[in-house]
């Protein structure tokens, strides 16, 4: 048991030295604190499909570290024998898992740095594959830093908010997506009251949500999924923030089981319901969220994980997707790092990429 305090690791690192991934062990918490240094492609993957590394930013970084840490136990020195090797294994990088879109945005961004250095020697090709990795864990941090003002331009001090999930700092570089106006306001005395839906079956909300905010000295509360209805009506509810998986050009949006609901549950009660999602989780070759895929777990995730005995009866049927698509109707507003995206999305999604296109130039 580690007594560092949980904010004060790197979700996802690398150690340059010996070429491996470290990443926390987040089906270990909050009990227990275990960096695991991973240097194969089939640890690596393992770690994202059993969700040792997961939340779609920490994914993308992970796999972006992952690649080149791969890359570099190729061994050809003509270009065209090397990259049969990297597309390879990038391939099954990305089967890992299907719902997140930072995990092939990552992997395709590495490939094209890959490609666009085909002439260099392979010694500078795999510093540039570095570099890139490198770059896209520390855009990660100022992405969420980005969505956090924007967020907090929401709400307002002493709000109650709501997140499902965990779309915290452990999701992600730093920050978190859903959680970085919570921790900006924590710096500058907003004082939030926070409802952590637990998020069944893996309870994200209740091992990780709760467990990093607390461990940040946030008033946090750990709420079951169907209290959600509850609190809002109560009054205790200001605003939701969520993070997603993928959104569609429409601005309906994937995001871990039971969103829908909460969307629903805000929208009856009129509590704005906001997705906090940098621009790498907006999927515009999408038409709608019918076309996001959705993938479905293990049945003992809902049967047996977490319990002393199996509480469920031998043989019976289980449905477990692991994530649900939110309507767009539903959603009060998208916030990216570029700005707040409103209604109707399919024209102000193409003006947040227009906005960031203009600050690469």
């Amino acid at each position: 048991m580690s007594q560092k305090n949980i904010m004060e690791y790197e979700t996802v690192d690398i150690d340059i030295n010996t070429k491996e991934l470290l990443i926390i062990d987040q089906t270990k918490l909050p009990g227990t604190t275990e960096i695991l240094r991973l240097s194969t492609a089939k640890e690596i993957w393992d770690a994202i499909y059993l969700l040792q590394v997961r939340g779609a930013p920490a994914i993308g970084v992970s796999a972006a570290f992952g690649i080149y840490i791969l890359a570099t136990q190729i061994k050809a020195d003509d270009f065209d024998t090397f990259y049969a090797e990297f597309a390879k294994q990038r391939d099954y990088l990305d089967s890992s898992r299907p719902t997140a879109v930072n995990l092939s945005w990552a992997l395709k961004r590495m490939d094209a740095v890959c490609v666009a250095n085909k002439d260099k020697y392979r010694d500078e090709l795999l510093d540039i594959l570095l570099k890139e990795a490198l770059a896209i864990k520390e855009e990660d941090t100022w992405v969420c830093k980005m969505i956090g003002e924007y967020g907090l331009e929401l709400v307002k001090p002493g709000d109650g908010i709501l997140t499902h999930c965990n779309a915290g700092q452990l999701a992600t570089s730093k920050y978190g997506t859903a959680t970085a106006p919570i921790y900006l306001g924590q710096e500058r005395g907003y004082n939030f009251r926070v409802f952590a839906d637990e998020t069944r079956p893996l309870l994200q909300g209740a091992r990780l949500t709760a467990y990093e905010l607390h461990s940040s000295g946030v008033d946090v509360t750990v709420i079951c999924d169907n209290m959600s209805a509850m609190v809002m009506k109560n009054g205790w509810v200001n605003a939701v923030f969520v993070g997603c998986d993928r959104v569609a050009a429409n601005g309906d949006t994937a995001n871990k089981i039971g969103t829908s609901v909460v969307a629903t549950v805000a929208k009856r009660y009129n509590v704005p319901f906001y997705v906090c999602a940098p621009t790498s989780t907006i999927d515009m070759s999408l038409e709608s969220g019918d076309l996001i895929p959705i993938e479905e777990r293990k049945a003992e995730e809902v049967t047996e994980m977490w319990y002393k005995e199996r509480m469920a009866p031998e043989g019976v049927k289980v449905f477990n997707p692991a994530f649900d698509v939110t309507d767009n109707d539903l959603i009060a507003g998208i916030i990216t790092e570029f700005g707040v995206a409103r209604a109707p999305y399919n024209e102000s999604l193409k003006e947040i990429f227009k906005k960031k296109e203009d600050a690469t130039k």
